[in-house]
């Protein structure tokens, strides 16, 4: 049968060898002299071809199928094998080595034979691969300090496994295989990159019974290697992005699925980090800032379009795409919407002949300060249809343009206001220190709803808010993360676990938790029913937990149970009203398909800022007015600043600009500002949170200066702001 030739391996001094005497004739073997080019493409449907685990078809279905072939059986160990490593090092005799890696990466049956702890052991769980990892990794570590021509004969003997296994159902031992072979170092260097693009299409068209195996087994990998395997997927994906020179590589017109399937598989670890307790990596780490660069509204639009077909997108796979692209992407996404609500009222006035104002652009907010929080709640309420506008703040009977310092001074404001705990709303959990809703009934919720739309509006005008929500709370509102057409759905309903809790009750979560494992006789010794009592206003109200709960007794078969409904009633059922008015307001601001991308972390950024500060970025981002970077009281204040405990830097920026987090952007978004103020040098320092601005008086002394600002910083609440 004859084939077109697709694509030639570029590896430069390789050549595909003829059989070498001796190889036994296995599956394929006859094709083991065919030119990589004739590794056929993905087919657009694989994926369904594949979708059954050989293991759940039925027998009959089963039988055509030829039974695996035996496993020779190999018996070298680690330490024979480093014994050999370490002869020949010496010596500089490398026949052995070297007749060990041209047996080893043969085949996939070699390879199993090599490194399978039992040459025909079945290890057909997701628990054991069944692979010797100590072995794996020591003729791994080993293979880059041996000569060239072993390295290279690794080589060809992959490109000879890959081209007899592209086709036909998997085997477990296929699968241990690839999973060997992708955590091959060689992988590294970009004159390798066409081997591991075939590598890596081959894994990705595996059915997903056979992904469910690989995950479960790379989460078994060591936490450096695992590391190692995601940042090579990740530079893979940027240098084939961005090629250091241009003809590198084939021509991307002949190699479009080498993107989809570097990504297809790195979603594979990310979902091994996602199941591990504690995750091997921070999600933070799987983000490739090289996507930064590409037209990420394009890739947007092909999602939107194309959703998860067979239509390549990264907005498939978001935990690629940093919280900095998300951002963008939901901004952009909601300015469209605003541009084309704008056009259509300028069309409209236009066609009836109307003057044309400009303030129709702008979602334009007119407050008086002494009825700040009542003010605000009418203004967004009368002109909710304007949300995703442009900001733009004014208080009554005061001069002045908003520039930002307005808008930014409301937000702050409106924040203090309502989590005050005189006001109600929200309660301030000491022991967890995170704010939570209030769940007092009552007959309007709007201002509830206005918090919503308050933290929907900073997302969307880069405004990073100073307010304390759990994790959970983020995880609520992207429940689901479109507002449903139906309006009777339900909306913030989401799975609460004891783990829930603790973030927000950490006693009460405790508590539960000693119920649970408690071993002596639940029902007598607790006497619990299925009724919960809360305080609300002062006054403490009883609720059953289900239908006829206060006559129900918790026991040690029902304590389960008992919990789960409690933990549901205190973070979902107890507040929905109010949740449900919050949720509304955020997302009458913030609707859009691109929060589908988000994880409650990343909303959570958005919203507050990041919390990890760079202050040596702040200092390259620092603008000055009165004072040049090179005066002594510049220098003096970064002496001192660089040198503070984290505690201390937090203070400082909270001081400087109302929050103790840095926007998605990171600190060069801040338009941090140091002023001169001509004051006597016993003065404190004072703020402008408003506009990001600190005001130094010209101290003469590094010792000086750090002794004022600490004090300032210190006690600024309420202090020193403006």
């Amino acid at each position: 049968m004859s084939r077109t030739p697709r694509e030639q391996f570029t590896l430069p001094g390789i050549e595909l060898p003829g059989p070498r005497p001796g190889v036994r004739p296995g599956k394929g073997a006859e094709r083991e002299c065919l030119v990589a080019g004739e590794l056929p493409p993905i087919c657009s449907n694989v994926r369904q071809k594949h979708r059954l685990s050989i293991d759940t078809l039925p027998p009959e279905v089963k039988a055509p199928f030829p039974s695996d072939p035996i496993i020779p059986l190999r018996t070298k160990t680690t330490k024979e094998f480093q014994e050999d490593m370490e002869r020949a090092l010496q010596s500089g005799d490398w026949r052995e080595v070297r007749e060990f890696y041209l047996t080893t990466f043969d085949s996939f049956i070699e390879i199993n034979a090599a490194f399978k702890r039992e040459a025909n052991g079945l290890f057909n769980t997701i628990e054991d691969s069944g692979v010797n990892t100590k072995f794996v990794n020591a003729v791994y570590d080993a293979l880059l300090n041996t000569p060239q021509d072993i390295q290279k004969s690794v080589l060809k003997g992959i490109i000879n496994s890959l081209l007899r296994e592209w086709k036909g159902p998997r085997t477990k031992d296929d699968l241990r295989a690839y999973f060997i072979l992708v955590q091959n170092p060689q992988y590294s260097s970009t004159s390798t990159y066409v081997i591991y693009a075939h590598l890596l299409r081959q894994i990705a068209a595996l059915s997903e019974a056979d992904h469910h195996f690989l995950v479960h087994w790379f989460k078994k990998l060591s936490a450096r290697r695992f590391r190692q395997l995601v940042e090579r997927l990740l530079q893979f994906i940027s240098t084939r992005l961005f090629p250091a020179e241009p003809d590198e590589f084939p021509p991307l017109s002949k190699c479009a699925w080498w993107i989809p399937s570097a990504t297809k598989v790195l979603s594979l670890f990310n979902a091994a980090n996602s199941v591990s307790s504690p995750p091997i990596m921070s999600f933070t780490d799987f983000y490739n800032i090289t996507l930064e660069h590409i037209d990420f509204m394009e890739d947007y639009r092909t999602w939107q379009n194309y959703g998860n077909s067979n239509r390549f997108s990264f907005c498939q796979f978001p935990f690629i795409l940093s919280t900095a692209v998300k951002k963008a992407i939901i901004q952009k996404d909601s300015e469209q919407q605003m541009i084309s609500q704008a056009r259509q009222s300028l069309v409209s006035k236009v066609s009836r002949r109307q003057r044309v104002d400009m303030n129709l652009l702008f979602l334009n907010i007119k407050v008086r300060r002494a009825q700040l929080l009542s003010d605000s709640l009418d203004e967004l309420t009368r002109k909710r249809c304007d949300l995703k506008k442009k900001l733009r703040v004014t208080f009554v009977g005061e001069a002045g343009l908003d520039m930002g310092g307005l808008t930014k001074e409301w937000f702050l404001l409106l924040v203090r206001q309502i989590f005050h705990t005189d006001y109600g709303m929200f309660t301030y959990m000491k022991d967890s220190r995170c704010h939570w809703f209030s769940s007092w009934k009552c007959d309007n919720y709007s201002e509830f709803q206005l918090v919503g739309t308050l933290m929907g509006l900073a997302v969307y005008n880069s405004i990073a808010l100073d307010i304390h929500f759990p994790l959970y709370c983020y995880r609520k509102l992207l429940t689901p993360p479109t507002v449903p057409c139906d309006q009777n759905a339900l909306v913030g309903m989401a799975n609460a676990t004891l783990d829930d809790l603790q973030q927000i009750m950490p006693e009460l979560a405790h508590g539960l938790g000693e119920l649970l494992s408690y071993e002596g006789n639940v029902e007598e010794d607790f006497y619990l029913t299925f009724q919960v009592f809360q305080e609300e206003m002062g006054v403490v109200k009883s609720y059953n937990l289900k239908p006829g709960g206060d006559k129900i007794p918790v026991t040690k078969q029902s304590r389960k149970e008992y919990v789960q409904l409690y933990v549901d009633f205190l973070l979902n059922k107890s507040i929905y009203k109010q949740f449900a008015a919050f949720y509304h307001g955020f997302h009458s601001v913030c609707a859009s398909d691109a929060l589908m991308l988000l994880r409650p972390e990343e909303v959570e950024m958005l919203v507050c800022g990041s919390p990890e500060l760079d202050m040596s970025a702040l200092q390259k981002a620092a603008q000055y007015e009165g004072y040049s970077k090179t005066d002594a009281t510049v220098r003096c204040f970064w002496d001192v600043v660089l040198a503070f405990p984290l505690e201390l830097q937090k203070k400082l920026l909270h001081f400087a600009t109302g929050s103790d987090r840095v926007p998605v952007g990171g600190m060069a978004d801040l338009n941090f500002k140091i002023a001169k103020i001509d004051v006597p040098t016993d003065w404190l320092p004072i703020s402008h949170t408003c506009f990001n601005q600190i005001c130094l008086p010209p101290y003469r002394t590094r010792k000086e200066l750090k002794q004022k600002l600490t004090i300032a910083i210190s006690n600024a609440e309420g202090f020193g702001l403006e």
